[in-house]
């Protein structure tokens, strides 16, 4: 069956400063994880446009199109009629001006701008109703809504939070500057540190640390088909991937460690456990709260009472997957979750393929 031609786009734009906070760009911009995505789906028979006549599949370069305006009129010219966008988007991205002319795998770039926001996004779905653990922002000095390093005692206080706690980016990606801290003293020099660096902007969120099971959900679209090849009336959740020996309480970054070395999908008999099913019902919740048009992936862990709560929402989770020479071991959290539901890595794609959308035009343009 012929499909439409399909180029992957990499993160090659440097990451915006926004509102005083940055997401810090990814070594090679998810390239990677792009040309996992194109190989596999070529393999498996779609039309997949490439930089290069023939890529050669050790070199992820030859395999992705930058996300620049470049990169995308260059996708283009080469024939293709998808844009996947594996990378960042915000507002003002190149992709927005490209939209009315592709149909797109990928979220709107104002959605990811925004609920890249961890604070805020966290503050929403607790609005919204959805167990979402504890936090509040913290900075060098005061700023409205923002706590002042110095005042840090009494704002955890204030919300009920004990050590040890979490440091963490606002705008931060996988486990990287997350610190689990035990004490006051911690804290403030792991706080200290950060805003110096200035890696992440000038602010950082101080979150409770949940000690009981950790668990990461991936949501799909109404659009993708499910592993039955029905589709869904809401969003939905492949089977949740249990992530076992962390360090320091926290889950290491996937280049140090593959997430294959430290993560299982859960056995079909817990999803029948009572705390598992709330925990999927409000991660479908929020994968709609943000229309989620792609899949994306939300990390829950358990409170010493056993109620998960959401504590990271990812519009733009990682999609490597094995194929490639020397890729084995390189199943995604994702791919692991669709593998426990039967599902190949291919399978996970091509179901994300399906749900491609089109910029609707504006009513009496």
């Amino acid at each position: 069956m012929k499909t439409a031609p399909v180029a992957l786009l990499y993160q090659a734009l440097p990451p915006p400063l926004i509102a005083g906070l940055r997401k810090d760009a990814k070594p090679g911009g998810y390239s990677d994880g792009g040309a996992d995505i194109a190989f596999a789906l070529r393999t498996a028979g779609v039309n997949v446009v490439t930089p290069t006549a023939l890529p050669d599949p050790s070199k992820a370069l030859d395999w992705v199109f930058p996300d620049t305006a470049e990169g995308i009129r260059g996708a283009g010219a080469a024939g293709a009629t998808v844009l996947w966008a594996n990378t960042v988007l915000f507002e003002g991205h190149p992709l927005e001006t490209a939209m009315a002319d592709f149909e797109i795998v990928g979220q709107l770039p104002a959605a990811m701008q925004a609920f890249d926001d961890k604070f805020e996004t966290n503050q929403l779905l607790a609005e919204a109703g959805l167990p979402v653990a504890r936090s509040f922002l913290l900075s060098g000095t005061a700023k409205e809504n923002v706590c002042a390093l110095a005042d840090v005692e009494d704002a955890g206080a204030l919300r009920g939070m004990s050590f040890p706690m979490i440091v963490k980016p606002v705008r931060g990606r996988g486990s990287q500057g997350v610190t689990l801290v035990e004490s006051l003293g911690a804290l403030r020099d792991a706080a200290t540190t950060l805003i110096a660096a200035a890696t992440f902007g000038d602010m950082l969120m101080v979150e409770e640390f949940l000690g009981g099971d950790e668990m990461t959900v991936t949501l799909m679209p109404p659009a993708s088909p499910r592993p039955d090849g029905s589709r869904a009336p809401t969003h939905w959740a492949l089977p949740p991937v249990y992530r076992f020996d962390q360090r320091s309480g926290v889950a290491p970054y996937n280049g140090d460690v593959p997430v294959t070395a430290n993560s299982i999908a859960i056995a079909p008999e817990r999803l029948l456990d009572p705390s598992i099913v709330a925990m999927i019902d409000s991660c479908v919740s929020a994968a709609a709260l943000v229309d989620a048009r792609t899949a994306i992936r939300i990390d829950c862990r358990a409170d010493r009472h056993g109620l998960f709560k959401l504590f990271d929402l990812n519009m733009k989770p990682n999609m490597t997957g094995p194929g490639r020479p020397g890729r084995e071991d390189q199943d995604c959290l994702s791919a692991i979750a669709a593998r426990g539901k039967g599902w190949s890595y291919v399978d996970l794609l091509q179901s994300m393929l399906a749900a491609k959308w089109r910029l609707e035009p504006l009513e009496g343009a």
